[in-house]
């Protein structure tokens, strides 16, 4: 078997007071991520693991769903049980027209 299946959000489902932690590499955040998110790396977060709060709701996203619910899947071995996988990550969020920001002149877009 697989291990315990991971928790999941859907992008219409996600509060607006969650912590939303995007865990994709610069360059997509820099394309287009969602207002108010927190950009850690995939690959910083066991480097980081004080940066990602224990007492609200965090929401992890990357482009599809894959790396995020690694992250979770990691979190939740370390200790954290607040964590949730955006499924279908920023591409449906994309989808669902939630509202996105650019780090660049161009206008937001899920690489």
């Amino acid at each position: 078997m697989f291990g315990p299946s991971i928790p999941a959000v859907g992008a219409a489902e996600v509060p607006a007071d969650a912590y939303l932690l995007d865990v994709r590499e610069p360059e997509e955040w820099a394309a287009g991520h969602a207002p108010g998110a927190h950009h850690l790396p995939m690959m910083d977060v066991p480097h980081r693991l004080t940066d990602i709060p224990t007492d609200v709701d965090v929401v992890v996203v990357c482009r599809s769903g894959g790396r995020s619910g690694q992250v979770v899947a990691y979190l939740h071995q370390h200790g954290w049980d607040n964590v949730r996988n955006l499924t279908g990550g920023m591409q449906d969020w994309a989808a669902c027209s939630r509202p996105m920001v650019s780090e660049t002149d161009q206008a937001p877009r899920v690489l």
